[in-house]
């Protein structure tokens, strides 16, 4: 699809909020109530006509989800790595956004590779729709997990790393969905990979093992993940804080 063809289509998900609302001030019963009515008008409800939150809003919220999940996991699998073998700070966050990458090209490549392209065909399409994003969420999320004290430093079982990781990828996320906004009304991003996407052909072959993993069920999963995760160090901390004391050496020689 043509780059002309991509932005008539993202166009047309703005147009057809629009032109109910164009229609709708035309109506001749309507302009008639514009002329006996007009101060009543802001009662009228005229954000319900939805000129911004229609169909581009929602694909913006959708691609924005579906690049969190890639870069949730890529970024929580390399945290916990490198916590927990010790890496230095800059190896762990090196280590999270190569992982997110690959994560997020991985799921990405899964319901293309399902309707039929090749994997080179998807690769290519996927680095085309992805990286802007991708790289949008992990400059935000590692930024805001190196100024959070102690969350690069935090141990898998403490309440800051996950406080820390929800936050920084709620950042990410909202740092994102203009970016994904922008780049489908240019006909960019994800808008080069909607036509692959829903494709009414059978599945057929090796196609039919691709997972098919819906954005907002690994969402649900990681968030159950880190909920997970954040309760077991609350858990962990009470536990310790209930423990007594171990009598030190110097006690033990007095009371000798």
């Amino acid at each position: 699809m043509s780059d002309t063809s991509h932005v008539d289509h993202v166009d047309h998900l703005d147009q057809a909020d629009q032109a109910g609302h164009a229609g709708h001030h035309t109506d001749p019963a309507h302009a008639g109530g514009h002329d006996s009515d007009s101060h009543g008008h802001g009662s009228h409800g005229h954000g319900s006509h939805g000129h911004d939150g229609g169909g581009l809003s929602s694909m913006a919220a959708s691609a924005t989800l579906h690049c969190l999940t890639g870069c949730a996991i890529g970024e929580i699998l390399g945290l916990m790595i490198g916590t927990a073998i010790g890496l230095a700070t800059g190896a762990t966050i090196a280590l999270s956004v190569a992982l997110a990458f690959l994560f997020g090209y991985t799921l990405s490549s899964f319901p293309l590779l399902r309707s039929g392209l090749t994997f080179g065909a998807a690769l290519r399409l996927v680095l085309a729709a992805d990286t802007v994003s991708i790289l949008t969420m992990e400059v935000v999320d590692n930024l805001v997990m190196a100024v959070i004290p102690g969350a690069m430093d935090a141990g898998l079982v403490n309440a800051v790393f996950w406080v820390s990781m929800a936050i920084s990828l709620a950042a990410a996320f909202v740092a994102a969905y203009p970016v994904n906004r922008y780049l489908l009304r240019r006909g960019k991003g994800h808008a080069l990979t909607h036509e692959h996407h829903g494709s009414s052909a059978p599945v057929t072959g090796a196609r039919r093992f691709i997972p098919v993993l819906p954005p907002a069920a690994l969402a649900a999963a990681i968030a159950s993940f880190m909920l997970g995760g954040f309760v077991v160090s609350v858990a962990d901390g009470l536990a310790q804080q209930d423990q007594p004391a171990a009598p030190t050496h110097a006690s033990v020689s007095v009371e000798r």
